[in-house]
C-alpha cells in the first residue's frame, strides 16, 4: 500500500460552509423575531407596559438575546480572522519594526487579535523577548482590549457605523500616539528587573498550514471561550442598563454626563477605572445612558476607561511593570480618552 494511501484524508470543506451558510441563516431568522419575542414575553407578565417596571423588563427581555446573538456572530468572524494572527505570529510579525511603523502595525493588529487583560502578562514577556520595543509593545496592548471585534461589533449594530468608524479612528489614533510617547520617553528602565533579564531573541514568522475547516473550528471555539467567559457580564450590563432605562430620569443624567457639563468626561474616566468588565458587558449601558440623553463623548470616554484603564488590569500589569511606569501609562491613555470624550461630544453635538 502507498504512502499516500495511509496519510490521513483532508477534511472535506463543502460540509462546513454549508454547515457555517446555514448556521448564519438559522442567526438570521432568530435576529428577525427579537422585538415580537420580547413584547410576547412581557404581555405574559403581570406589569403595565408602559410602566418603569414594565419599560426596564422589555428592555432586558430584548437585548440579552440581541448582544448575545451580535456578540455570537461577531466572535466567530473574528475567530476566523484570528486564526492567521496566532500570538506567535503576531510576536514575530512585529519584531524590529521601528517606532511610527511599528506603533501602527502593532495598534492595527490588536484589533484582529483582541486579547484580555489576563493575557496582558505572558503577551508583554513574549513580545519583550521576541524584541519588540516597548512603546510599540504598548500601542498593542491599548489597542487589544479597547478598540476589539466586540467594541466595534456591537457599537455598529447597536449605533450605527458612524459610531463605530470614529471610535475606531479615535482609539487607533490612542493606542499609536499613547505607544509612541511611551517609546520617546525611553522608560525601559522601569520595567521589572526580573524582565529586564530575558535575553531578546530573533523571531521568525511560522508558516501558516491552516485549512478552511480550521478556521471554521476556530471560530466555533472563539464562541465556545468567549461568549462562554463574558455571558454572566453581558446580562449583568444588560440588567444595569436596563434599570437605567427604565427608571433613570433624563433631566439628572442629561444634567450630569450631558454636553453642557464640560467636567462629566473627566468624572466619567475616573468612575470608570475602578470599574471591571468588558466592552460585550459595558456595551449595553452605553445604549441605555445614550437613550437618556447622556453625551456621546462623555460615554465613550466612561466606555474607554472601563475597558483599557480597569483597574484589574493594573494589578496584573504590576507583575511586569514598576508602579512609575504604570503611573505613566495611565497618565498618557488617560489623556488620550479625555481628547476623544471631548472631541466626540463637539463632532455630535
Amino acid at each position: 500500500m502507498s504512502a499516500s494511501a495511509d496519510a490521513p484524508r483532508a477534511p472535506s470543506t463543502l460540509p462546513w460552509l454549508g454547515g457555517t451558510a446555514a448556521g448564519l441563516a438559522l442567526w438570521a431568522l432568530l435576529y428577525s423575531q427579537l422585538v415580537p419575542f420580547s413584547e410576547w414575553a412581557v404581555s405574559l407578565l403581570p406589569v403595565e407596559r408602559q410602566s418603569h417596571l414594565g419599560e426596564a423588563i422589555a428592555f432586558f427581555l430584548y437585548d440579552v438575546p440581541k448582544v448575545l446573538l451580535l456578540l455570537t456572530v461577531v466572535v466567530f468572524a473574528m475567530g476566523v480572522v484570528r486564526s492567521f494572527f496566532s500570538p506567535e505570529r503576531t510576536r514575530a510579525l512585529l519584531a524590529g519594526k521601528r517606532e511610527g511603523v511599528g506603533n501602527a502595525m502593532a495598534a492595527s493588529l490588536g484589533i484582529v487579535t483582541p486579547f484580555c487583560s489576563c493575557s496582558a502578562v505572558p503577551l508583554f514577556i513574549g513580545f519583550v523577548s521576541a524584541g519588540v520595543p516597548l512603546g510599540v509593545t504598548f500601542s498593542f496592548l491599548i489597542a487589544a482590549p479597547m478598540v476589539n471585534e466586540v467594541a466595534l461589533g456591537l457599537l455598529f449594530a447597536l449605533l450605527g457605523w458612524q459610531v463605530a468608524l470614529t471610535y475606531l479612528a479615535f482609539g487607533l489614533g490612542i493606542a499609536i500616539v499613547a505607544g509612541w510617547v511611551i517609546g520617546r520617553l525611553k522608560l525601559e528602565g522601569w520595567l521589572e528587573p526580573w524582565v529586564l533579564q530575558i535575553h531578546a531573541g530573533t523571531a521568525e514568522i511560522p508558516e501558516d498550514a491552516s485549512t478552511w475547516p480550521d478556521r471554521i473550528r476556530a471560530g466555533l471555539s472563539a464562541i465556545r471561550e468567549i461568549v462562554g467567559r463574558v455571558w454572566h457580564w453581558i446580562i449583568a450590563g444588560i440588567a444595569m442598563g436596563a434599570l437605567i432605562h427604565g427608571y433613570a430620569p433624563e433631566e439628572l443624567l442629561a444634567s450630569v454626563m450631558g454636553k453642557d457639563a464640560w467636567w462629566s468626561v473627566p468624572a466619567a474616566v475616573v468612575i470608570g477605572i475602578p470599574m471591571y468588565s468588558n466592552a460585550a458587558g459595558i456595551i449595553p449601558v452605553v445604549e441605555a445612558l445614550l437613550g437618556k440623553g447622556a453625551a456621546l463623548g462623555t460615554v465613550l470616554a466612561f466606555m474607554m476607561s472601563v475597558i483599557a484603564l480597569s483597574l484589574p488590569e493594573m494589578i496584573i500589569l504590576r507583575k511586569v511593570l514598576s508602579v512609575k511606569l504604570i503611573a505613566v501609562f495611565v497618565a498618557v491613555v488617560g489623556s488620550g480618552i479625555l481628547a476623544v470624550g471631548f472631541l466626540f461630544n463637539l463632532l455630535f453635538a
